[in-house]
This record gives structure tokens, sequence and C-alpha cells, in this order.
């Protein structure tokens, strides 16, 4: 049915169609009357024929990442909205692109965005006591759940009942839930993957509830004080010292707590382990990054057979012309000092270091030594 706004008189008409009634002589004419305006739409009606027109238009539309209240206000207005009209239309499209466009700065949804936003920017326990605080008011626990390494997830499944298992398996990625599934024990992951067929009935708020009490398991773990391991960090300490020191170190270890002493040797890397840790294909660019001078007080002051063998494999992977200059200088320099010696190839394995960490090369993993 038209509105009032749409039944302007002709001119020449009257508001019934027929002719128009002059005044009469020396009456005052009446004012028009203004026009009446159209009732305003509200927040929501506007947000749902943006909604719909994008979906029209093929946009695919994260509504899900909405709180659900939304999500059931925008499907309540949209199903009591009936046609809408050319002007209204462009009016509020209008009024959406002028809103994006003065946006100049958008901030993540919720405490987990933001958290996420500064994570490796606040300190592990201010992250932890405020997720502790947020409790189960965090909007999507699965979608922490599913950052996390499917190493954890697999132990993480381990812990719980084949039927939490299940859910858990259900709600990753495919690639990780398939990686999560490789990582345990055949008859564990022959048992959940089974119990997979019997979460057909589960209903989406007990889904919920075991995310939020998985998440919670995430927030009660003790935050470490050190990044490293605790091998990783002798091993680190022990890479750059004196050789003497590092062995007698090792010789104690072993004695004391063999396991720890195995870690400690795993996280070790010396110029004596550079053939077993680096692809022939880096050597050139190690050669490279190191100070000539400093790599040929190493080349020369490698006399130990395992340290010998590191400088010839250093040699032996570079440009013949390179090598043959190298092999110059070491001669000419003659014998080296113990301690400059130690310096110097303690000097190429921290530039090793630091290159595998600026991602430059890539070492072979322990597991793969002679």
């Amino acid at each position: 049915m038209p509105d009032d706004n749409m039944l302007t008189p002709l001119p020449g008409q009257g508001r019934t169609g027929g002719p128009a009634v002059p005044p009469a002589e020396g009456a005052t004419p009446p004012a028009a009357a203004p026009p009446r305006r159209r009732n305003p739409l509200s927040g929501r009606a506007k947000a749902a024929i943006v909604v719909r027109l994008l979906l029209s238009e093929g946009a695919d539309i994260p509504l899900e990442d909405l709180p659900e209240e939304l999500q059931a206000a925008l499907t309540q207005t949209m199903g009591s909205m009936g046609l809408v009209d050319r002007q209204t239309l462009a009016e509020v499209v209008t009024e959406f692109a002028a809103a994006l466009d003065g946006i100049g700065l958008s901030f993540p949804g919720g405490i987990e965005g933001a958290l996420a936003m500064l994570d490796g920017r606040i300190s592990p326990q201010t992250a932890a006591r405020l997720r502790r605080e947020m409790g189960k008011d965090a909007s999507d626990p699965w979608a922490r759940l599913r950052a996390l390494p499917a190493a954890e997830l697999a132990e993480m499944a381990q812990a719980e009942s084949t039927e939490v298992a299940a859910v858990l398996l259900s709600k990753l990625p495919t690639e990780k839930a398939a990686e999560m599934l490789g990582l345990l024990p055949g008859p564990d992951a022959r048992r959940i993957a089974f119990a997979v067929s019997k979460t057909a009935g589960i209903t989406p708020q007990t889904v919920a509830r075991i995310g939020h009490a998985l998440a919670a398991q995430l927030d009660n773990r003790p935050v470490p004080a050190f990044d490293d391991g605790p091998g990783e960090r002798v091993g680190a300490i022990l890479n750059l010292s004196p050789a003497a020191t590092r062995e007698d170190v090792l010789k104690a270890l072993d004695e004391a707590d063999a396991v720890f002493a195995g870690s400690v040797r795993k996280a070790i890397f010396t110029f004596a382990h550079v053939p077993h840790r680096i692809s022939a294909r880096d050597v050139p660019k190690i050669v490279r990054a190191v100070d000539q001078p400093t790599l040929i007080s190493a080349l020369a002051g490698a006399t130990g057979a395992e340290d010998a063998a590191a400088a010839e494999f250093l040699l032996s992977n570079i440009p013949g012309r390179m090598a043959d200059a190298l092999r110059e200088e070491v001669a000419e320099t003659g014998s080296v000092k113990q301690q400059e010696a130690e310096a110097a190839m303690n000097a190429v394995v921290a530039t090793i270091r630091q290159l595998e960490q600026e991602g430059e090369i890539e070492l072979v993993p322990p597991e793969e030594d002679d």
C-alpha cells in the first residue's frame, strides 16, 4: 500500500484527484502541509538490509562469529521484514559505506582477540590470569584449542575420556585431526575414531561445555618461567664453554642423571658437530657470514680429529677457488693458541645459530647424528 508521501497531487488537482477549487476572493489560501516523513529504520533493520544485500551478491559473511544473541536478533529481524524500495536501499548502503569510510582503527572483538594480538608482548602470567578471569565468557574456546600443536592435542586426548576425545577430534580441522590421530598409540587412535560415530546426537550446548572445560585446563596449567627446557639451557651454556669444561660437566651429568645428560647432549652443538648438523648446500652461506679472520683461526686451530673433519667439511663444500685461497691463508697462519681457536670455533657456531634463527638455514635434527 503506498504511503502518504507517494500521494502528492498533480498540478491543477485536489487531494481526491478532481479539479482544484480556487479559494474565495480575498480569502487567505491554506498553507501547504509539510510532507510526512517515513518511519526511520532501526539499526537492526539497516544491518539486516546490508546482510541481505551482501548475501545476494555471494559474499561469505562469518555470521557464526557473532554472539548467539546477535545471530538470533539478526535472524528475527530479517524474518519480519518485507520489501524494501530502491531509494531506501540506496540510503542504507550510502550510510553503511560512509560508516566504513570513517573507520580509522579497529580492535579485535573480546578479550581472546586482544590476547591473540598481544601474544608475546605481555607476560604469560598476565595472559593466563586474564583467561582464568574470563572463564566461560570466552567467545569460542575451540578457537584456542584448534591453535594448539597436534602433539599437545594428542596428549590432551589421551588424558580425557573416549567421548570427550572424540568431540575434540571432530572439532579440529581435518589436517590437524589427522596429525593428532597419527601421534596417538594405535589402540587409542582406533578407540577415539570409532567413538566419533557416537557423536551424531550430541547437542551444541554439550560441545560448548566440553570446549570450555578443555580450555580451562589450559588456563590452570602453571606458566613456566623459562621458554626452553633444562637440557636446552644447559646445552646452550656448554656450547660456548671450553672443551675441557664441557667434557667434565657431561661426565658428571652422566653419573648423576643419565636421562638428563642425554637431553643436554642433544642440545649441544659444537664445531665438531658441523658435518652432522649442516647440509652441504648451506656451507657457502655460512662461510660468507663468518668474519674471515675468525674463520681462518677456526680452521687453523681445528687440530683434533673431529674438529679437523669439520674444517675439511667446510672447505670441501665451497667453490674450489675460495677453498684454495682459505687453505693458503690457513697454511700461512700456522699454529693457533687453543684458547683463540676455541673462541673462533664458538664464533662460527654462533653464526650458524643466528642464521638458523633468521630462517636462512635449517639444521639437521640431532637424531640423524652419526
